[in-house]
């Protein structure tokens, strides 16, 4: 009888060498993709430049856009000849475009506008650039619409009306946007500027480090389309980031929607780039640029306006 109960396995379920049960070993942590997409989805993106639809056929809206989106700046571009009246009514069509979407968009004029739009699940619309050709020679047309709701426009040569515009601007409350501008205009109105400037849509590969430097002094915002490349786009950024600053990174938009901004994010942590500058990259980099042009104009109110 011994001998078969010896037989018997023992009971307990603690090692016959009598040491403690050995912990499971933690879970690996999380790829770039998983903490690109985590990030991402605390932290969306500020679109640079987003174009009006060619339809507002009700059907089609609220327009595709990457899921990533937090904030878009509407561009209210017209061609040459269409001014003043063209931009008014690319004005109106957005308005219409965001009270169609309200479960969707929501109109931003300023930084706590855009924050108050992203706390409620909502994206903002931001209103602008403003082409120069839709100016008029007028700070007085630069007013109104700023009055309407702009908050940026674009400025592409620099002459006596420009000087002043830039100022003007500057007092209102207006971003300056020099995307497409050369590079001479680049470096005269960062000469002149005392708020942050915009690149809507940049395209800093073209542009010298020296004009780079000037934008990281200013404190402004390259804001880089994303590609379908995620690595050729992480480049530019690399250069912007070493040059100017990663205060100066931001994103245009994206041309592929559907596949958003989550290839980008994991390349860039892939390279070693902080969640803190990611986020800046995101969308903290362009909302600390509007908030200082909010906060110039805010201190220059007791300036007389130009004529």
């Amino acid at each position: 009888m011994a001998e078969l109960l010896d037989a018997h396995a023992p009971l307990s379920t603690v090692p016959a060498t009598g040491g403690e049960p050995q912990a499971p070993e933690p879970p690996p942590p999380p790829d770039e993709t998983s903490r690109a997409r985590a990030l991402l989805a605390a932290q969306p993106v500020t679109e640079g430049h987003t174009e009006l639809p060619r339809s507002l056929d009700p059907e089609d809206l609220p327009p595709v856009r990457a899921a990533e989106a937090g904030a878009q700046f509407w561009s209210l571009r017209v061609d040459g000849d269409d001014g003043v009246v063209g931009t008014l009514r690319r004005i109106d069509a957005v308005r219409a475009l965001v009270a169609a979407c309200p479960e969707d968009l929501r109109l931003a004029h300023t930084t706590s506008e855009m924050a108050h739009a992203r706390n409620c699940g909502r994206v903002a619309a931001l209103l602008g650039p403003v082409g120069w050709n839709a100016l008029g020679g007028s700070a007085a047309t630069l007013r109104a619409y700023h009055a309407l709701g702009v908050r940026a426009v674009g400025l592409t040569r620099y002459d006596r009306f420009a000087h002043g515009a830039v100022r003007e601007m500057n007092r209102i409350g207006l971003a300056v946007d020099l995307s497409g501008a050369d590079q001479d205009t680049l470096r005269r109105v960062l000469a002149v500027t005392r708020a942050p400037a915009l690149l809507t849509r940049a395209a800093p590969e073209g542009l010298a480090d020296d004009v780079l430097g000037l934008l990281g002094e200013n404190g402004a915002v390259c804001m880089v389309t994303v590609t379908g490349d995620p690595a050729a786009v992480a480049d530019v950024l690399d250069r912007v980031r070493a040059l100017a600053g990663p205060h100066c990174a931001g994103l245009s938009g994206t041309t592929a929607p559907a596949v958003g901004y989550v290839p980008l994010f994991a390349e860039l942590l892939r390279r070693g780039w902080p969640a803190e500058e990611l986020v800046g990259l995101a969308h903290a980099n362009v909302t600390r640029a509007l908030r200082e042009t909010e906060f110039l104009s805010r201190t220059n109110r007791i300036r007389p306006a130009a004529a």
